[in-house]
């Protein structure tokens, strides 16, 4: 028996490794020239550049599940934020985890004390129950749950607005606080984190447990049965067919409802200097953007950078504004850190259209991946929008092909 696997992201790896472990063989087709999907690295004079500033959340559990943690070598960022605004940078932690931080969160101008005091109701409320139970709680947007907990304006545009931009690129708090409490529930429980190697160690790692010759590359799957792909007008049979692109690739292979696309741009410099030496993400707390977040990869990577240089990503979610953005980027942050961001280098621009599926309410996870016509799809699209949802989606797919199977 031989499966076909439709795309060489985390699903699509996630579900060839689970099917392959079962016994059962497995062909995967991929468009592009490397694994990843989305989860992709450059190189660019020395600099690991991921495709998009991008990180994984430690507590995600398919993580520890699917991948050898140790191996990857992950970096992590400290707890919490560092809030940019007139001039300076004010320091936001958990102080469960860093109780150093107490002093500093507490004086931070981006609410009142009674919103610093919410956060800790939120932390508290969020880590009382199973998070499968947060994605079956009351749906409301992000945006409009904060505002039913009590923070003012002040806190969800200087802190929220940028946290929840950068991380599900939704600067405008419209998708469902239903992932909200998942994603704020994995920063509580473990640490934002990126392979010493670059993100796309983790498709490698995954890769590297499938038999030689079973990843084709550069093979465009253009349509499909549920035995059968084509490439190039030549059909090709398989005994089942798992499609595992992107959610609009994948709308479009199946005739699926249309997969809404949440995009993010991000630019990439070198610099001799870093403008902080903190291994925190720095959020844009004046509520100007584009540019939401920015992280000093070095810092946090040090094998990010060439030895005495530094590497600075600048995030931008949501619609791309007009003109260049690296130009656009580095007007905004030589308005925080002044003349010496002029001698930055720029390194690489990225757009990417699809960065992560909408997740607007009501947002229901865990779809059907077995589509009932001998068809079977995975992918974040499936499941939520983020690591986490990939690998699950392509291990609970593997299990429903392999179920038919037997």
């Amino acid at each position: 028996m031989t499966v076909a696997v439709v795309g060489a992201g985390l699903a699509g790896l996630a579900c060839a490794t689970a099917l392959h472990k079962a016994g059962i063989d497995v062909d995967i087709y991929e468009a592009s020239d490397g694994v990843g999907g989305r989860v992709r690295t450059d190189i660019v004079d020395g600099f690991i550049l991921d495709r998009g500033f991008q990180v994984t959340l430690t507590a995600y559990p398919e993580m520890r599940r699917q991948l050898d943690m140790d191996a990857l070598d992950l970096q992590a960022f400290d707890p919490g934020a560092l809030v940019w605004r007139n001039g300076k940078g004010s320091v936001v932690s958990d102080p469960f985890r860093m109780p150093t931080s107490v002093l500093g969160t507490v004086t931070a101008p981006i609410g009142s004390l009674f919103d610093k005091a919410r956060i800790a109701l939120l932390r508290r409320r969020i880590r009382s129950v199973h998070p499968a139970q947060l994605l079956r709680g009351d749906d409301i947007s992000t945006g409009d749950a904060l505002r039913e907990a009590g923070f003012s304006d002040t806190i969800i545009e200087r802190f929220f607005r940028p946290l929840v931009g950068g991380i599900q690129l939704d600067p405008d708090l419209n998708d469902s606080r239903r992932m909200f409490d998942i994603i704020f529930r994995m920063l509580a429980d473990g640490d934002s984190a990126v392979p010493a190697a670059g993100m796309q160690a983790i498709p490698d790692q995954l890769a590297a447990q499938l038999p030689d010759g079973s990843i084709h590359l550069d093979q465009r799957v253009t349509a499909t049965t549920a035995t059968s792909i084509t490439i190039d007008g030549s059909t090709q049979a398989h005994d089942a067919v798992v499609i595992a692109t992107e959610g609009p690739a994948a709308a479009q292979l199946l005739g699926l409802a249309t997969v809404v696309s949440k995009s993010v741009g991000c630019v990439y410099f070198a610099a001799d200097t870093p403008p902080t030496k903190k291994k925190l993400v720095v959020l844009d707390g004046t509520g100007v953007g584009p540019v939401l977040n920015v992280a000093v990869m070095s810092n946090v990577a040090p094998t990010y950078a060439p030895t005495g240089r530094h590497l600075i990503a600048a995030a931008i979610p949501g619609a791309f504004p007009d003109g260049d953005l690296a130009d656009i980027a580095r007007r905004q942050l030589r308005g925080w850190w002044g003349g010496a961001v002029d001698t930055w280098d720029h390194l690489a621009t990225y757009k990417i259209a699809h960065g992560q599926p909408g997740q607007q309410t009501p947002f229901s996870p865990k779809q059907a991946i077995d589509l009932a016509d001998g068809r079977f799809v995975c992918g974040d699209h499936r499941d939520t929008a983020s690591s986490q949802g990939a690998l699950y989606s392509g291990r609970r797919c593997a299990d429903a092909v392999a179920r038919q199977l037997s």
